[in-house]
C-alpha cells in the first residue's frame, strides 16, 4: 500500500505519470511477499512527504504489472529507479536507508 503523498504506478498510468512527468520521479518496484520491500515502505512513506512538490514518488507491483518491471531491467525487488524526462536514470536494487535514498533523490532536483 502507498502513503498518502505515494503514487500507485500500474501499466494504465505509468507513460502519463512517470515518462511524461515534468518533475523527477522515483519508482519503487516492490511486491507484497517481498520482506526488505516492507521495510523500505515507510521510508518511501516519509519521503513522499518531505518531497512533496519537489519530486514524484510512486510503487510499482511487479507482479501485477510484469511488463512494467521487464521494460527496466528490474531483477531484483526492491528496485528503486529515477525518472527523468522520460528516461530512467539512475536506480538501486535491495534495502537501503534513508540517508541513501535522500543522497539520491537530492542528486537529481
Amino acid at each position: 500500500m502507498a502513503g498518502v503523498n505515494v503514487k500507485t504506478f500500474n501499466t494504465a498510468n505509468f507513460e502519463s505519470d512517470v515518462l511524461k512527468s515534468e518533475q523527477v520521479v522515483l519508482v519503487d518496484f516492490w511486491a507484497p511477499w517481498c520482506s526488505p520491500c516492507r521495510m523500505v515502505a515507510p521510508v518511501i512513506d516519509e519521503l513522499g512527504d518531505e518531497y512533496l512538490g519537489k519530486i514524484v514518488i510512486g510503487k510499482v507491483n511487479v507482479d501485477e504489472n510484469g511488463p512494467i518491471s521487464s521494460q527496466y531491467g528490474v531483477m531484483s525487488i526492491p528496485t528503486l529507479a529515477i525518472f527523468k524526462g522520460g528516461k530512467m536514470v539512475d536506480k538501486i536494487t535491495g534495502f537501503r536507508g534513508k540517508a541513501d535514498l535522500v543522497k539520491m533523490l537530492d542528486s537529481h532536483i
